[in-house]
């Protein structure tokens, strides 16, 4: 999916204010605030290039996952400690469980449908232990997407130039992200287009995936950056 922009999204997400830091924070006080397992074990989901885990491994034993390897290898220099699995948030399996399932920065959306998502959630609370939490971060809802919004993202240092830009589309509530790159460095300029689609699932899919589950589904509308969280709690047994 980020073959050819990982080497470039931290600093794309840096200059369009991604806070990682703050966001681990809020993470940390909704997990204190609703967690009821005894433990401090977490894995992320589709972790990218462990931006939240660098910020939250002082306070977990964190463990990653992620289906991209070019972003795991990014991971892996910062984290070299912190052990990061290469499988799909649908179907895997690490034959253990945690206090903590995170999937952040609307990475849901990559399920693709419904019928994924719910397996995706539910093989998340497969891996909790009772009394742990699921916590998803939503991707845009279906009516609050824009179909033909322009966009674009700069980044501006001294060795670095890149513009990235798009036209927002949606086809049968899926979002698709053609992102157009144009980056400039000491070794020259080059020009590439990555797709992303992106599922446009709705509130009440989400709390359907939740509740089929068996998980108790708290939705905290503001969440981490104004997306929402939905925060599931795992029975205790």
């Amino acid at each position: 999916m980020f073959t050819s922009s990982a080497r470039y999204y931290d600093s794309i997400y840096s200059a369009a204010g991604k806070d990682y830091e703050t966001e681990a924070e809020r993470l940390r006080n909704l997990i204190e605030q609703h967690k009821r397992s005894i433990g401090d074990t977490l894995l992320d989901v589709a972790c990218g290039t462990g931006g939240h885990l660098v910020f939250l491994k002082d306070h977990f034993q964190v463990e990653g996952l992620d289906l991209d390897p070019a972003m795991l290898e990014i991971a892996r220099e910062k984290l070299p400690q912190v052990p990061l699995h290469r499988a799909d948030m649908v179907d895997f399996s690490l034959a253990r469980e945690f206090d903590v399932v995170v999937c952040l920065f609307s990475s849901i959306g990559y399920a693709g449908t419904v019928e994924k998502m719910k397996h995706a959630v539910m093989n998340m609370a497969n891996h909790a232990c009772p009394g742990g939490l699921i916590i998803v971060e939503p991707w845009l809802y279906p009516d609050d997407f824009r179909d033909g919004t322009v966009h674009a993202a700069f980044v501006d240092t001294s060795d670095t130039k890149i513009a990235r830009m798009n036209v927002s589309k949606v086809e049968n509530n899926v979002s698709i992200l053609d992102f157009h790159y144009l980056v400039a460095t000491e070794a020259g300029v080059e020009y590439f287009v990555e797709r992303h689609d992106l599922a446009l699932f709705s509130h009440e899919e989400y709390l359907s995936a939740f509740q089929a589950a068996e998980l108790e589904v708290i939705h905290d509308q503001e969440g981490l950056g104004g997306r929402g969280l939905y925060i599931g709690v795992r029975p205790r047994e």
